[in-house]
């Protein structure tokens, strides 16, 4: 008998059967890529956590040292990675805290570059060849690049009516655009003022903002407490505003408890003004930051005795800058991307006060405090110590707050327990 069918029908008939529809294949697309976008999410987590990889460990390390040091925020890290990870990098931390044990000031046996302050008041012009005064002005803003300044005050000439030692000019808010002038190193200038002997500088890199403070006078710095102390602390402007302050900055750190700190108490020993909060951390690795009465800043160990010579002192960490050289390092323990404030001084004795703006994803995300004594060594800083930063990080200038707190619902910053302050001339 002759076959008249096959059966390739039947097989096509039932393989029918067995595809989905293209309406239930349509409804598990959206099945498919939430699983493929869950494996990668989990593959990635995988390599971010476990990766061999030195760069990615570091970034990793970075973001769990942000969190643990950041009082209200540790959950951060403890609840996305395992333990003995978060355990290893805060072993880390405490392994180059104690690195800072021993770092003392000496300040050396070279003697200190001259500074010259200008006393001329008479008017000169930016033309004039061989002018004490205007040479008097170059000697005391060294950093400024010499050729656009005088580019700048011929285009200005009223800026030099009361003559070169009263030259002023401040364009240094934080919506401002700056003056036309740079410094040596490329810095956009934001104010001088020649009588006050104060010079602010824009610092910029790769994801921070900030501004550098430069007061040529160290005699007239001091630590000055809150006037509520005890009670709760005042922002940084209204401390200098009680004691006749030009500039002022953020100092010591203070009690927190869940972020909610109220600026009472400081933390560690500070003496300010001659007198004496708080009590010494003590703790291997914490540093002090002495203003003895030779005008210069001393790092010492939280440890050791007050230097019967200090009149205003502070503890925190960790040291930046210890006789001209830089101390931090990869392995400091302090390399997280956080707004920060340092205070250092340089060869030349004048005062580097340093605030960078942070957390704050269209301005400025912060830095480390490595990158913040790199911007202090080129300005030729002798010794420099990390401050309380934060969102207590700020720098106030002549009325206004020149740099941005992290939290923008307080455009004045944190209240504090007390600021470094340089004073307004009273001659």
């Amino acid at each position: 008998m002759s076959k008249l069918y096959g059966n390739t029908g039947s097989r096509a008939h039932a393989a029918g059967r067995d595809r989905p529809s293209p309406a239930r294949e349509k409804s598990r697309r959206p099945l498919r890529k939430l699983g493929c976008a869950a494996l990668a999410l989990l593959l990635l987590y995988g390599f971010v956590v476990w990766a061999p990889v030195k760069p990615v460990r570091r970034l990793r390390d970075m973001y769990i040292e942000t969190a643990l040091s950041t009082m209200n925020h540790k959950w951060l890290a403890t609840r996305f990675f395992p333990a003995a990870i978060v355990e290893q990098v805060h072993q880390n931390m405490l392994a180059a805290q104690a690195s800072q044990q021993g770092l003392i000031s000496g300040w050396g046996t070279e003697e200190p570059l001259n500074l010259v302050i200008p006393e001329s008041q008479e008017t000169a012009s930016p033309d004039a060849v061989h002018d004490p005064a205007m040479e008097a002005f170059f000697a005391l803003f060294w950093e400024l690049d010499r050729e656009e300044t005088l580019n700048w005050l011929r285009d200005e000439p009223a800026l030099l009516e009361n003559g070169w030692a009263h030259l002023a000019a401040n364009r240094s808010g934080p919506k401002d655009s700056g003056l036309p002038v740079h410094t040596v190193t490329g810095e956009q200038v934001l104010a001088i003022d020649a009588y006050q002997q104060v010079l602010l500088v824009r610092v910029k890199g790769s994801g921070y903002r900030g501004v550098l403070a430069v007061a040529k006078d160290p005699a007239r710095l001091s630590l000055q407490a809150a006037a509520t102390i005890g009670e709760s602390g005042q922002p940084a402007g209204v401390i200098a505003q009680a004691h006749d302050g030009l500039l002022a900055m953020t100092a010591s750190g203070f009690w927190d408890d869940d972020g909610h700190g109220s600026g009472s108490a400081v933390t560690g020993y500070a003496l300010c003004h001659g007198a004496e909060y708080g009590h010494p951390f003590g703790t291997v690795g914490y540093k002090r930051f002495e203003r003895r009465d030779d005008g210069l800043l001393y790092i010492m160990d939280s440890s050791s005795a007050l230097t019967p010579s200090a009149t205003d002192a502070m503890e925190f960490t960790p040291a930046l800058i210890v006789d001209g050289k830089i101390v931090v390092d990869d392995s400091c323990g302090w390399t997280a991307t956080n707004p920060r404030a340092c205070l250092g001084q340089s060869r030349r004795r004048e005062l580097l006060m340093l605030v960078i703006e942070g957390r704050l994803p269209t301005v400025s995300l912060g830095t480390s405090v490595i990158e913040c004594a790199e911007i202090l060594a080129r300005h030729d800083c002798m010794q420099a110590m990390n401050m309380d930063g934060g969102t207590s990080a700020m720098l106030y200038y002549d009325g206004e707050y020149v740099t941005l707190c992290s939290n923008t619902a307080l455009p004045a910053g944190r209240r504090l327990p007390n600021a470094w302050v340089y004073g307004r001339r009273s001659d």
